[in-house]
């Protein structure tokens, strides 16, 4: 029953108003003119879809507004609190009178009760949605933003992350050029590091190239050359387990578990304290610091820095080419077993099997270990100049060895026979006939290679011969995988031993040989080989069979992202058969 709205004192209604009574709950629903009715200006949500209002009008026209919108009063004005689009809608639908609910409120509560009201949709755009969840995560907790809008947690602190985009990168993700999952990432980087990373990027979003900026400047905290429990290393910064750059304490954005630093600046004075304390340490109990430089790397410009701040703290500096390095054998595990095969249909049985054989070669490598002092070697730290990862080892100076003060003087191979001394003139002469060699070698090689060329190899019918394998796999291996994947897949694949000549190395390549090794780096060309941008899974060769093996293994996940993208095409689809027909009828009335 509809009755004339009486005016209060405080927040009533206007003479024109007229209020109805909704079920039994006693709350009072109040018909106000439209044109009372104000939306308001700090509405926290800016996009409207002008097809969706213009159906949701349709809908008011035939039904009426079957959920009133809520509302205060402002002097003699109403302002819109919860309802902007039904508002807008009734608007479009011609209605002069909207039933509303008429509450009193503060601008706090008003800002908050708009933006848990506009995050319960479905449409909402991301960074708008961001930008809410912001505003009330000053005021509570994530978790208890997650419980008020009954999301998770890990949304929550998702989309926090993407609040801290600069805006640069949010013109990225409202334009849909750039995922939701960089966003979060790049979010989790200071301003002044994302500008750095726009900047780099310039005006066209490339996606490579941010995935790249990101791996650039985020570290692995569980391959840290420090302990990330230690909160001495560098005392403001603390321990890295507890610190808000540590993605694992943001909710988790890298992945579940994984503690990834987001800090570049921190991380870089941490591992620069990690290398202060080798060089005290090597100098304090006389170990021979070794990093992993060969000559032919060691005019690179971080190899240089590296060797002359050795050379400054009185430290002996030798390269990997000057040393027989044997290495503190590392224990197996069935953990280790399990991340080395992986990608095989290993069974329990099977990874114990390997697990006893990796438990008796590593007895005797720790016997070998044992006897190294008695066989002349002494104590020596190798490091990686790049991420200052070390390890103990036993070294040996080769009798070849360069002095260690030979990186700053004119290296005897580029001076003239008559301005070397004696000794120097011999060790050019042993030079020259080892470069002689070498030319030999290579004339020997070519010839060789030239003839089975010329023969009908090629065509043989044979099955390979292990030789041929093991050939073809240090090939691949060589050529075809990159540093990452050498570190990541194939850290092991040739032994320990780095100090080896190429023929020992090849030689126990050989007798440690595994077709498993084989096929491992198969599959792993297979997955680079394949190619994206205008090529995909229906019309490239490559992609076509790579894709048709891949069912074999991941069949399952492969039908969901192909369901998936059905899904869309689909709704695509109809979409374009809508508009196609609306634009025919067109043509009809026009050609008629």
């Amino acid at each position: 029953m509809t009755t004339r709205a009486k005016r209060t004192k405080k927040n009533a209604p206007s003479s024109a108003a007229k209020t109805e009574k909704k079920d039994a709950s006693k709350m009072e629903i109040v018909s106000l003119e439209i044109q009372k009715i104000q939306p308001d200006p700090l509405q926290p949500r800016k996009t409207f879809d002008d097809q969706l209002l213009a159906e949701l009008a349709k809908s008011i026209k035939v039904h009426g507004l079957l959920q009133p919108i809520t509302v205060r009063q402002v002097d003699d004005d109403y302002v819109i609190v919860m309802g902007e689009r039904r508002y807008r809608a009734c608007k479009l639908a011609g209605l002069k009178n909207i039933p509303c609910m008429v509450k009193a409120y503060s601008k706090q509560e008003v800002m908050e009760v708009q933006i848990i009201e506009n995050l319960q949709r479905q449409d909402v755009e991301p960074t708008e949605e961001a930008e809410a969840i912001a505003y009330l995560n000053e005021k509570y907790e994530a978790a208890e933003i997650a419980q008020r809008l009954g999301r998770s947690d890990h949304f929550i602190r998702q989309r926090l992350k993407l609040a801290g985009l600069i805006e640069g990168f949010k013109q990225f993700i409202r334009s849909g050029k750039m995922s939701l999952k960089q966003g979060v990432r790049v979010g989790l980087f200071e301003p002044q590091e994302q500008a750095m990373m726009l900047e780099t990027m310039g005006v066209e979003f490339s996606a490579h190239l941010i995935d790249r900026l990101i791996q650039e400047q985020s570290f692995d905290l569980e391959r840290a050359p420090f302990s990330i429990e230690d909160d001495t290393i560098v005392t403001k910064a603390g321990a890295c387990v507890i610190c808000p750059f540590n993605a694992v304490n943001q909710g988790h954005l890298f992945g579940a578990g994984k503690m990834i630093c987001t800090k570049s600046v921190c991380y870089t004075t941490k591992k620069q304290q990690v290398f202060k304390s080798l060089i005290e340490k090597a100098k304090k109990e006389n170990i021979l610091l070794i990093p992993e430089v060969r000559k032919y790397w060691a005019n690179e410009e971080n190899n240089q820095l590296i060797l002359s701040t050795l050379e400054k703290h009185g430290l002996k500096v030798y390269l990997l080419d000057d040393l027989e390095l044997i290495e503190k054998p590392e224990a197996p595990t069935l953990e280790s077993l399990k991340e080395q095969y992986r990608y095989y249909n290993y069974t329990d049985e099977n990874l114990q099997d390997k697990l006893e054989s990796a438990q008796k070669d590593y007895e005797e490598e720790c016997k070998a270990y044992s006897l190294t002092s008695e066989n002349g070697f002494v104590k020596g730290i190798l490091f990686n100049p790049e991420t200052y990862c070390y390890k103990d080892c036993y070294v040996s100076i080769l009798e070849t060895a360069s002095k260690p003060s030979d990186s700053h003087v004119i290296p005897v191979s580029e001076r003239k026979m008559a301005d070397c001394t004696p000794k120097e003139q011999i060790q050019k002469i042993k030079e020259r006939e080892i470069r002689k060699q070498q030319i030999e070698n290579n004339k020997q090689f070519e010839e060789v290679v030239d003839m089975i060329r010329e023969t009908d190899y090629i065509n043989t019918k044979k099955t390979l011969s292990e030789d041929e394998m093991i050939a073809f796999t240090i090939s691949l291996y060589e050529n075809n995988v990159g540093y990452t994947s050498q570190q990541k897949y194939f850290s092991g694949m040739f032994g320990k031993k780095s100090n080896m000549s190429k023929v020992k190395l090849a030689e126990q390549f050989k007798k440690n040989f595994k077709k498993e090794m084989f096929h491992k780096l198969i599959r792993l060309i297979l997955t680079q080989q394949v190619h994206f941008g205008e090529s995909n899974h229906t019309n490239n060769l490559t992609n076509i069979s790579f894709y048709n093996a891949m069912r074999s293994y991941h069949k399952n996940a492969m039908e969901k992202i192909e369901a998936r993208y059905l899904e869309e095409r689909e709704k695509r689809e109809q979409r374009l058969k809508e508009r196609i027909s609306t634009l025919e009828k067109k043509v009809k009335i026009l050609s008629a």
